[in-house]
């Protein structure tokens, strides 16, 4: 009977713990919607949806990424990216350094509670097609360039804080994300992996892999 008591009492004191962590974790969010959709505390901290929509799903146009749906961990790396210089953007740069170390966590979460698109499985047997699609499944081993679902995942569904996923990211930003490691301007990948790969791959085929990819969102994969 004692030991009954003191199970229930575990399971009571956990319940209430649950619901103190709860709140917090909704005001967190409510602050991260507030911040993404107004702006931080410091009015140079501009609202994020000016650029990349108001779903954050990006604007391919300008090519502003789709935020929605990323890990909560990434996003909080890549502010503190740009705040640091590991990436040299001069758009982002100034609005990341506005942010408290708080407002970057806040809208960090926020944008990973979003929904976002679930691309398709690739199987690894399937046959490529296409100069990108053959990158992505199966690399450039004779350049010693893996291919990009060895860490991005199956798909490029993404695969922890270090490779997020590329299925169905907007074809204007991955080709200038893969230009700026090629070139120096974005230095925050483990051991120069990337800038390693995106040295090795020539324009069309920097292109080409951004569009494989791009596409994975809508196209009917086997």
């Amino acid at each position: 009977m004692t030991g009954q008591v003191g199970r229930i009492r575990r399971l009571a004191l956990a319940a209430l713990a649950s619901l103190a962590v709860a709140p917090m974790a909704l005001a967190q969010q409510g602050d991260g919607e507030t911040i993404y959709r107004s702006g931080g505390s410091n009015p140079q901290a501009l609202a994020c949806i000016t650029c990349h929509g108001p779903d954050a799903m990006g604007m391919a146009a300008g090519g502003f990424p789709r935020l929605a749906g990323l890990p909560e961990s990434y996003l909080t790396r890549r502010l503190q990216d740009f705040r640091q210089g590991e990436h040299d953007n001069p758009i982002m740069k100034p609005l990341a350094s506005a942010l408290t170390e708080e407002e970057s966590e806040a809208v960090s979460h926020y944008l990973a509670s979003l929904p976002a698109p679930k691309p398709p499985r690739i199987a690894r047997d399937r046959v490529p097609e296409g100069t990108g699609e053959r990158l992505a499944l199966n690399g450039a081993w004779e350049r010693s360039v893996p291919e990009c679902v060895a860490c991005h995942g199956p798909g490029g569904i993404g695969v922890g804080e270090a490779f997020p996923p590329l299925a169905g990211q907007h074809q204007s930003y991955l080709t200038a994300q893969l230009r700026a490691w090629r070139d120096g301007v974005r230095r925050n990948d483990p051991m120069d992996l990337m800038g390693h790969i995106a040295r090795a791959l020539s324009d069309e085929e920097i292109e080409a892999v951004a569009a494989y990819f791009a596409g994975l969102d809508t196209e009917e994969q086997q």
